[in-house]
């Protein structure tokens, strides 16, 4: 496969994450319209929820030991979809505390991340160091320049691993848009999203490039290895008992 055409392309990344962001956004408005939601508290929430998002793919990043300032670490460092996802979490529960909103919004929320990673992650693989060697004749090949620039080999054949990642968050966009009224709990959409990307997120690690850690891990997934347990503990409520009825026609 050719180079990356844009490799280290602040702006070429920006665009497309700004595009995700507004794609789940036009997404959540249809969502809430389709279920009759009129509660103008939901705008101020997906606002903190966007804000967050931002601040936390940033700050939760920022490595101390550098001695680099915090506005350049977020003008110039690095950025995380696992911190940011965490931001996003603590809007939404910040949103609804300051806007007294106490019902479920994570069945409009998850089919909006997918669609917003989905357009995220083409930047990221227009721009960022793809992944590991292959081993093989295939996967994306740098030039010399672009090696230099984004500080990956030259002339091997390397993992798209963006390109997995935009193929998993569309399959489950699709698998959410089609069971989103499925699910008997608010909130089980969120939760089935968020434990299939934690999972599938630890496995691709092994192919991102990321620097490792500890026993061959990246911060990344012993970050997972923590949450995990979580996760798999909370997909007990989707397969176990039904909704009361009281929750029925809820949103979640």
């Amino acid at each position: 496969m050719i180079g990356l055409p844009f490799a280290g392309d602040g702006l070429v990344h920006g665009i497309l994450t700004g595009l995700g962001i507004v794609a789940a956004l036009f997404f959540y408005a249809h969502e809430k319209r389709r279920r009759g939601l009129t509660d103008p508290r939901l705008w101020p929430i997906a606002g903190f929820a966007v804000a967050f998002g931002a601040i936390g793919s940033r700050v939760l990043t920022w490595d101390v030991s550098t001695q680099v300032s915090l506005a350049d670490w977020w003008g110039n460092g690095d950025r995380s979809i696992l911190a940011g996802l965490v931001g996003a979490w603590f809007g939404v529960h910040l949103g609804k505390r300051l806007t007294g909103y106490r019902e479920s919004t994570g069945d409009l929320l998850a089919p909006a991340v997918a669609l917003a990673m989905v357009l995220g992650r083409v930047g990221c693989l227009l721009t960022e160091l793809p992944g590991t060697p292959t081993g093989g004749a295939w996967g994306i090949v740098l030039t010399p320049a672009q090696a230099a620039l984004i500080g990956g080999p030259s002339g091997a054949g390397l993992h798209p691993s963006f390109a997995y990642e935009i193929v998993f968050h569309a399959v489950a966009f699709a698998v959410m848009w089609r069971f989103r009224d499925r699910l008997a709990h608010p909130g089980d959409l969120f939760i089935c999203y968020v434990t299939a990307y934690a999972l599938f997120r630890f496995g691709v690690e092994f192919v991102r490039g990321n620097e490792v850690l500890w026993l061959g891990m990246s911060r990344p997934q012993w970050f997972l290895l923590a949450v995990l347990p979580l996760l798999i503990w909370r997909m007990r409520r989707v397969f176990g008992k039904p909704v009361r009825p009281e929750l029925k026609g809820r949103v979640a």
